[in-house]
């Protein structure tokens, strides 16, 4: 027996905001709204799902986990990415790193991996 992965969890400040940004990002559809939580997928049943909640703080500290998006094409997904709001972040990587980072709107940190990785 084990256990499948059903969701993943992010606070926000603003979860809706955060939530459609995701959803245009992903393809996905926002499946349930709330003031406190909103929840986006790939389909009606679709799993995983991303579950954004209502948090009072900004991110303070660096992810501990996040995405990697792998896109046919990383410059054209990078300038999507960018002019939808997301911005270039340093964590340290070396220049000829096989991926790109990223930050969304609100901080939170994630990767775009090169095609054929």
């Amino acid at each position: 027996m084990g256990s499948s992965w059903y969701a993943l969890i992010v606070e926000a400040v603003d979860p809706e905001r955060l939530a459609r940004w995701w959803a245009e990002v992903l393809d996905h559809r926002v499946e349930s709204a709330s003031p406190q939580e909103v929840v986006i997928g790939p389909a009606i049943d679709g799993h995983p799902r991303i579950v954004f909640v209502q948090h009072d703080r900004e991110l303070q500290t660096k992810n501990r986990l996040h995405l990697d998006l792998r896109p046919d094409d990383l410059d054209a997904e990078l300038e999507r990415l960018v002019n939808m709001g997301a911005r270039h972040v340093d964590i340290g990587q070396p220049d000829d790193a096989a991926w790109v980072v990223l930050a969304d709107p609100e901080g939170n940190e994630f990767c775009v991996i090169r095609p054929g990785r």
